[in-house]
């Protein structure tokens, strides 16, 4: 007798069902990857920091770094003959006699010749003397101009009226009477509590000082330039200067 051998429904599925949890990859959740970066992130913060060592070299001697003799040359106007021929010997003596360099006065260029020489140490010594004659050329004192060469954090900027707005005839020159105040008094306060040096040469301002404190008194020159009273801009430039005191 033949049996017919007819296929259980319920054992194919039973199979289907097992090959398809074979083939399937269990994800694993976002909070438990996150869970596991920071711990991750932990540990590797636990880590003791590796101390890394700076290299150490000598100083290069100035005979290794001298090429050939470097010049500088500083254009002096007219009108500042007569003050250059009166302090030439004030000029003269820290260029030679600290920096170690070489000086003369080019009457035929009008110009002011800097130059290094066997005697130079300080590769940097010519771009000092170099700042240090601009500065008076530009008509800081003799004195003032002397701090470009002891210190080496101290800058010269110049910007012209009309770049901060553009005026023209007595609105100019009311802007310019703005800055400089009744005798001087504004720019001498400007000075005083910025502790800058400030030059006003018709239509061009220069300051001489640090970065910082030549931020604020530019920043007191704008705003006397637009228009704000100076009892305003005192006030201005005096909270910012007790802050930098707080600060430093």
């Amino acid at each position: 007798m033949d049996v017919e051998k007819n296929p259980v429904p319920g054992a194919g599925a039973a199979a289907e069902s097992k090959d398809d949890t074979d083939s399937f990859t269990k994800v694993k959740s976002k909070k438990t990857q996150k869970r596991k970066r920071e711990q991750d992130g932990v540990d590797m913060d636990t880590e003791d920091p590796v101390a890394i060592k700076r290299p150490q070299f000598p100083p290069i001697s100035g005979e290794k770094l001298r090429g050939p003799d470097e010049m500088r040359k500083i254009a002096v106007p007219a009108h500042r003959y007569t003050p250059l021929k009166d302090n030439w010997m004030k000029i003269f003596t820290p260029i030679v006699e600290n920096l170690q360099l070489q000086v003369r006065f080019n009457l035929k260029t009008r110009n002011v010749e800097i130059k290094t020489c066997k005697e130079t140490q300080d590769i940097a010594s010519l771009t000092k003397a170099a700042d240090f004659v601009r500065a008076f050329v530009l008509g800081f004192q003799v004195e003032d101009a002397l701090a470009l060469i002891r210190l080496d954090e101290l800058f010269l900027e110049t910007f012209d009226v009309t770049d901060v707005k553009p005026l023209k005839g007595d609105h100019l020159s009311r802007a310019i009477g703005r800055v400089a105040g009744k005798g001087g008094k504004t720019k001498f306060t400007i000075e005083n509590v910025t502790k800058t040096r400030i030059v006003l040469a018709e239509t061009k301002v220069h300051i001489l000082g640090s970065f910082q404190n030549i931020k604020m008194a530019r920043t007191a020159i704008c705003n006397l330039i637009l228009g704000s009273p100076p009892s305003k801009v005192y006030g201005n430039i005096r909270v910012v200067a007790s802050r930098t005191a707080e600060r430093f």
